[in-house]
């Protein structure tokens, strides 16, 4: 098993680095930001993240909804989905670097910024796992690294083993939805009890929900009484 790193040790890591990678100009309009500014200026996140989205699935809406007619006539797995905004600039270049960098940092503002939209905080945050085998070649899970950014705002508890990846399997992104749930089965299980009733699943982005879906139906099955989702973006279905 691939050791994680201890929340604890992750602050001290990210209090040495902090500022150092930043960004120093907003990375859509290229002006300077000010020091308390960490993702990109005011005016360009007004201008980019004024979309609603459903409170439900967190797909863009004309107007604040709990449920979409979606939502309403196919439910998803899940409760509720809690994201920052869709996945417009700069969040996209942002991501990367959070995701493939290894740019600690950014969990920081990013939990800062989702904390806020969250009401009803779930007591227990499960990151979605990562195969020992990607883990190991990426070197880190950005999944956690949210979550235990999260945990400092929301008085929950991370749980990092329950969930575990069992089957190495091929990115999700270009697969077609029959493609996507055929490469998703049987690729996690639990490990141990269930930690709470109220759980909340915390990844980077979420495009169609397969994934999601699929714990979320695991951990009702251990029975969980509600599954909530807490990411970065949500992103429109193919």
């Amino acid at each position: 098993m691939i050791p994680a790193i201890h929340p604890p040790r992750l602050a001290g890591v990210w209090q040495s680095i902090r500022g150092k990678s930043l960004p120093h100009q907003c990375p859509v309009c290229r002006l300077s930001l000010p020091a308390d500014h960490t993702l990109c200026c005011d005016a360009c996140w007004d201008k980019h993240h004024q979309a609603y989205g459903c409170q439900c699935c967190g797909l863009p809406v004309l107007t604040p909804q709990t449920h979409c007619g979606q939502c309403l006539s196919h439910p998803p797995a899940w409760h509720t989905l809690t994201a920052i905004s869709a996945y417009l600039d700069p969040l996209p270049d942002l991501v990367h670097r959070f995701k493939y960098q290894g740019d600690f940092e950014l969990a920081l503002p990013f939990a800062t910024l989702l904390s806020e939209k969250i009401d009803t905080p779930a007591p227990v945050l499960l990151p979605v796992p990562l195969h020992w085998r990607r883990r190991l070649q990426r070197g880190f899970n950005q999944s956690a690294h949210l979550a235990w950014a999260l945990q400092q705002r929301l008085d929950s508890q991370v749980v990092n083993h329950y969930l575990r990846r069992t089957r190495h399997t091929s990115p999700q992104q270009g697969l077609d939805r029959s493609a996507r749930l055929k490469n998703l089965r049987g690729a996690f299980r639990l490990h141990g009890a269930l930690p709470a009733e109220h759980v909340a699943l915390v990844d980077d982005v979420v495009t169609t929900g397969e994934t999601v879906s699929q714990l979320c139906r695991l951990l009702r099955r251990a029975g969980a009484k509600r599954v909530d989702i807490y990411c970065i973006a949500r992103t429109k279905l193919p």
